[in-house]
């Protein structure tokens, strides 16, 4: 069960890593557009999924999981990519995937007293690893800087990006524990997250444009709104509907505080990419910070299957 929910976390984390320098491709366009459109497409895309079976799910919906799907839509979806986007845009990729690279040891906080999570004090070194690691990779990161940013700008990004990763720690950490007890699959739960993120991402962006009518960039090519479709499809399809199946998969299969540090392969594959994109091989520093980041995940996964084969 754990090797495979492992699987699962390794193939998130592939599709993951794109999507945190999606909105570094887009950056004439608002963060809390890019949000709303990549989440509205989520939806519909949910909605259609789900008609063949529309009947048998909504039989099955109570409303305490109704009351869940929005809180986690609302936290883990479209408030934590919007604040993630904004984080982005305003400080740079290097500084967001250092902030978002603190994921893995807050969710791991959250999960600690979840059943088969072991102590924070078994797992502080390999917690440790996997921080100096993220940290070191981060500041390496082959995405882009933030030269010439002002301080206020890179504080407000810095604000952005810890808001960020406390909407994503609740949401990972409550989602799991909500998923282990669920009587729906991990499909059928990610589908029906999906339908209501689409509708709490079409509130919000309607919201957002009665409140700030500039939200939609006046002065925009042609061309550049079809990049912005483009990627809001793959973030759709790929970063929302994709990634958050194998994601509940793995979440279901695994304890919060093993299955949060699975979020680094997250930065692990957005630096592949990075390589790729510059067409350069990784650096020795850069193969460091990888080996750390391997070797505490590696060695927090031994810990608790040791601990699952002497209980």
């Amino acid at each position: 069960m754990m090797n495979r929910g492992i699987v699962f976390a390794v193939l998130a984390g592939a599709i993951w890593g794109g999507v945190i320098i999606a909105p570094s491709l887009l950056p004439e366009f608002n963060a809390v557009l890019i949000s709303s459109v990549r989440f509205a497409l989520y939806g519909l895309f949910s909605l259609l999924v789900a008609l063949p079976m529309a009947g048998r799910l909504l039989a099955r919906l109570k409303r305490r999981d109704l009351s869940m799907l929005l809180r986690l839509s609302l936290t883990g979806n479209v408030l934590n990519f919007a604040l993630l986007g904004a984080s982005v845009q305003l400080s740079g990729v290097t500084t967001a995937a250092l902030i978002n690279g603190m994921l893995p040891v807050a969710i791991t906080f959250l999960g600690r007293g979840d059943a088969g999570s072991l102590p924070m004090k078994r797992l502080k070194l390999p917690l440790l690893m996997v921080f100096l690691g993220i940290v070191s990779v981060s500041l390496q990161h082959a995405g882009g800087h933030a030269g010439g940013t002002s301080l206020g700008r890179q504080l407000l990004g810095l604000a952005c990006g810890l808001s960020g990763v406390v909407c994503w720690s609740w949401y990972a950490t409550h989602n799991g524990r909500y998923l282990k007890h669920s009587h729906f699959n991990s499909s059928e739960w990610s589908t029906l997250l999906g339908i209501v993120t689409g509708g709490v991402a079409v509130v919000v962006g309607a919201l957002a444009l009665l409140l700030f009518p500039n939200l939609v960039p006046a002065q925009v090519g042609h061309d550049r709104w079809m990049t912005f479709l483009w990627v809001s499809l793959f973030l759709a399809l790929c970063g929302s509907w994709l990634a958050n199946s194998l994601w509940n998969a793995c979440s279901r299969r695994m304890a919060s505080s093993l299955s949060g540090q699975m979020i680094v392969f997250e930065t692990l594959f957005a630096c592949v990419y990075g390589f790729v994109y510059g067409q350069r091989a990784p650096g020795l520093m850069e193969l460091a910070s990888i080996a750390l980041l391997v070797g505490g995940v590696v060695w927090a996964a031994r810990r608790h299957q040791h601990a699952h084969l002497a209980s």
